[in-house]
């Protein structure tokens, strides 16, 4: 349902854009072809311009007859893309450049060539008053260079009155551009040549100062042949020995000396008892202890063997042990003395291995110090070398590549003058005016459909002002239109549009409620000149050709006009049948239109909206609708004064008028509110004087009756 409801909000848009745009068809018409006019005649005054074009090629590498190895001081290109890409835009950007122009401008003196500052045809000559910058903007602004896809190519075109000067002038730009970019290597290669050559200068001499630091250096610190790495290496190699023997001397001292601890651990006490190794090895020892042992033997037998200790014989013995006991405890004192002297000889001797090792290690930091300095000066010079050899290369490359003179930029096809002029397109140039015309007057259209808050369908009074609609009256011819008694055409023509369109209304009254008929109907419209009067005495007719009994009665006391419609005299009605109600069935007049009465609005009344708040008026009211199935009452317009919200209590229901193409849509919501705020009635809307041929609905228009959902054509007239 949804999608339903959108469907038919877009179709009732889209119609409501045709409408419009047919409405203005006229509009739209006449600004196509005024817009055109101007166009053509604008485009065929235009002076015609001729184009001359040219094919360069460019190639980011140029041809290298020395090799890749020898680089030319300017790059071309690169060998990626988007390097490439880059030269390609800046070369198109050099060929517009100011420069380049200039050169142009200079060798073909256009600035002093009036004829081309004012683009003049040919055989036309003009005086020149202009600087050369006016010359070179006259050049860019003609200018046009357009590279040609998936290639290295570019095409350059230059535009004029002349096709002659524009090949000229064409020429000289694309000779201008090949010729500054020789010149632009040419320059580049000189000054890097001059400059490489001042640098080499002061290289040399950098790198013989270097040479000399380095020969006085090894001279000043007696440098011989000999390399400091040879040095190095002699002093490790001797450091190494150093360490060596003084290991060994550490180690053999270590053993003398512990061999000493343990000679002074045994006990002399007894000469007979001696572990040391170093006792058990000496044969003198041996020998000794062997006879101290003999002599203490026989000293012993000679006592056992009963002689005392005063016998000469003991007494003997006992000397010769201690002659051999004092030998061998001297020989003791004398291996001892002699493990001393081995320990003195050999600290003396680490001693000395460790004063060398030192003096060693001195001499080798010395070498240090002296190859930290060396290597400086020896590094300095190897860079001076190196840095002299790189740019004496380049030097003598950069002056090879001056004496060639290459180009990557190459003429494919030589300037061409065109056949034809590229310019004013008469006919691209008519069309777009038309087709510029087209959518101005859509605009206009559209904009004055927007600027427009007039009601003008259906659809605007459902969707402003949410009420039903009844149905609509058609615009009348203009005789009709001006007549009083417009609101009997539905009687006069039965079988004509309004007829049948007020039956539509009618149809559409009659059946909205159909167990509480509207007896008491009240007609009124928002402002005056809507012609609700018309459309009272046409719904007045509708009904009382449906057989019922009407009355119509003319409720605007201060502009009545329903007796003209009728041809009746206005001197009693309303005000004297409400003073006077006896009178009241005497008042009624007869019509042409059969079961149809009319009540006029009678003399003046002083205040009628106090008139219309009696009870008198109540009771007039009254007894007609006692005597009528219908009573209209036709009311002066809402939006002026109050009448017809006093009488809105009064009826059953309240029909509005309003007029197509006039009633302003904020006139309208504004008295619709102001009625419903007193709980007014409000039935249903009529759309009188339907102008279809200005809505653009063609010369047949549809009228939609919202409650059958049908359409019937009817051809357009109006009611006032």
């Amino acid at each position: 349902m949804a999608n339903d409801a959108e469907e038919t909000r877009d179709n009732g848009s889209l119609e409501q854009l045709w409408r419009a745009l047919n409405k203005s068809r006229w509009l739209i018409l006449a600004s196509t072809l005024v817009i055109m006019a101007a166009v053509t005649f604008f485009t065929l005054g235009q002076t015609k311009v001729y184009r001359a074009t040219t094919t360069l090629q460019i190639d980011p590498n140029p041809p290298s007859p020395l090799g890749q190895d020898v680089r030319a001081v300017v790059t071309m290109g690169a060998d990626t893309f988007w390097n490439n890409q880059e030269y390609y835009a800046t070369q198109y950007r050099i060929l517009r450049s100011r420069g380049v122009a200039a050169d142009a401008v200079r060798g073909l003196a256009l600035h002093k060539d009036g004829a081309f500052l004012q683009n003049l045809p040919a055989g036309k000559a003009a005086a020149a008053d202009a600087s050369e910058r006016d010359a070179v903007d006259a050049v860019l602004a003609r200018l046009s260079v357009e590279p040609i896809k998936d290639s290295r190519l570019v095409a350059v075109s230059f535009e004029d009155a002349d096709p002659d000067r524009a090949q000229r002038v064409l020429s000289a730009l694309v000779d201008a551009y090949l010729q500054r970019n020789v010149d632009d290597v040419a320059v580049s290669n000189t000054s890097a040549s001059k400059w490489l050559n001042e640098q080499l200068k002061k290289l040399k001499e950098d790198l013989e100062q270097s040479e000399l630091a380095l020969h006085e250096y090894k001279k000043d610190q007696q440098i011989l042949s000999v390399s400091l790495d040879d040095q190095s290496n002699m002093l490790r190699e001797e450091m190494k020995r150093l360490n060596d023997a003084l290991t060994d001397v550490r180690v053999r001292r270590e053993h003398v000396q512990s061999r000493a601890r343990e000679l002074e651990k045994v006990d002399t006490s007894d000469p007979v008892n001696l572990p040391a190794t170093e006792l058990l090895q000496s044969a003198i020892l041996n020998t000794l202890r062997e006879k101290y042992i003999s002599a203490r033997g026989d000293h012993a037998s000679l006592l056992q063997s009963g002689k005392g200790e005063h016998h000469p014989e003991p007494r003997s013995k006992a000397a010769q042990v201690t002659i051999a006991r004092e030998a061998l405890l001297k020989e003791v004192r004398n291996v001892r003395g002699a493990l001393r002297s081995d320990l003195a000889a050999l600290n003396r001797e680490a001693s000395g291995l460790e004063r060398l090792n030192e003096r060693a290690k001195q001499r080798a930091f010395e070498v240090n110090k002296l190859e930290i300095a060396f290597r400086r000066l020896e590094r300095t010079k190897v860079n001076n070398e190196k840095l002299y050899g790189v740019v004496l290369e380049r030097s003598k490359e950069t002056d090879l590549a001056s004496l060639m003179q290459f180009n990557n930029l190459r003429v494919v096809e030589e300037p061409l003058g065109g056949r034809g002029p590229v310019k004013p397109r008469v006919p691209l140039n008519i069309a777009l005016g038309g087709v510029g015309g087209l959518v101005f007057g859509l605009l206009l259209a559209i904009g004055r459909e927007q600027l427009d808050r007039t009601l003008k369908t259906s659809e605007d009074i459902e969707r402003e002002l949410d009420i039903p609609f009844l149905g609509s009256l058609p615009l009348a011819d203009d005789a009709a239109a001006k007549a009083d008694d417009a609101g009997l055409l539905a009687h006069r023509q039965p079988s004509g549009v309004l007829a049948e369109a007020a039956r539509g209304i009618r149809t559409n009254l009659l059946f909205m409620s159909p167990d509480r008929p509207y007896r008491r109907l009240l007609i009124t419209s928002p402002g005056p000149g809507e012609g609700k009067t018309t459309v009272a005495s046409t719904i007045a007719v509708a009904l009382a050709q449906a057989g019922e009994r009407v009355i119509l009665v003319d409720c605007d006391l201060r502009r009545p006009r329903l007796h003209r419609v009728f041809g009746r005299v206005n001197d009693r009605g309303v005000s004297t049948a409400t003073l006077e109600p006896a009178s009241l069935e005497a008042m009624e007049l007869e019509t042409e239109v059969p079961n149809l009465s009319l009540l006029p609005s009678g003399p003046h009344v002083p205040n009628p909206a106090e008139f219309l708040l009696t009870d008198a008026f109540r009771g007039m009211l009254d007894r007609l609708s006692e005597r009528y199935d219908r009573v209209v009452l036709d009311t002066p317009p809402a939006s002026v004064v109050s009448d017809a919200a006093i009488l809105s209590n009064k009826v059953d229901g309240i029909v509005f008028v309003f007029r197509s193409m006039k009633t302003p849509r904020d006139t309208a919501k504004k008295v619709l509110r102001t009625l419903r705020d007193v709980g007014a009635p409000v039935v249903g809307a009529v759309l009188n004087a339907l102008d279809a041929a200005r809505l653009g609905y063609g010369k047949y228009h549809y009228y939609h009756y919202n409650y059958y959902g049908r359409d019937e054509k009817a051809p357009q007239s109006d009611s006032s």
